[in-house]
C-alpha cells in the first residue's frame, strides 16, 4: 500500500528525468492528472496520455531542451502527516518567480499565479523548478 502517491510519481518523474528517459508511466488518479495539467500547461513536460486498460496507467512524455532538462528539480510540500495550508496573500514563490508553486484551491489545482490573480489560498502541494 502506498501512503502518498503524489509524492510516488514526483519521485517517478525526478528519476527518469535524471535517466533522460522520454517517457515515465505513473498509476492514474484524477488529482495526478490535474497536476499533470498544470505540469504540461507551465511547460515542464511535453504531454500526458492516460490509458484504460486492466491497469490504468499515465505515461508521461519528459521534455528536455537539447541535453538541458527542463525539470530542475520538484520538491513535495504538503504530506500526508503535515499539511501546509497558504491563504492568497501568503502564497509562496519558488526561485522569486521563475519556478511554480503547485497549489490545491477549491476551484482546482492551479500554479501560484492563477491562485493569487483569482485571490484563493489553498493547499500548497508542491514547488517545480
Amino acid at each position: 500500500m502506498m501512503t502518498d502517491p503524489i509524492a510516488d510519481m514526483f519521485t517517478r518523474i525526478m528519476n527518469a528525468n535524471k535517466m533522460r528517459h522520454a517517457t515515465v508511466q505513473v498509476p492514474t488518479s484524477t488529482v495526478k492528472s490535474a497536476i499533470l495539467a498544470v505540469l504540461k500547461d507551465e511547460g515542464f513536460i511535453a504531454d500526458f496520455v492516460a490509458t484504460s486498460d486492466v491497469k490504468s496507467v499515465t505515461t508521461i512524455t519528459l521534455k528536455y531542451n537539447g541535453n538541458d532538462r527542463v525539470i530542475k528539480g520538484l520538491k513535495r510540500i504538503s504530506k500526508p502527516s503535515l499539511h501546509v495550508y497558504s491563504k492568497a496573500e501568503d502564497l509562496p514563490k519558488v526561485l522569486n518567480g521563475l519556478g511554480t508553486a503547485i497549489i490545491s484551491t477549491s476551484k482546482g489545482i492551479m500554479t501560484d499565479r492563477a491562485a493569487r490573480a483569482a485571490k484563493i489560498g489553498g493547499e500548497v502541494l508542491a514547488y517545480v523548478w
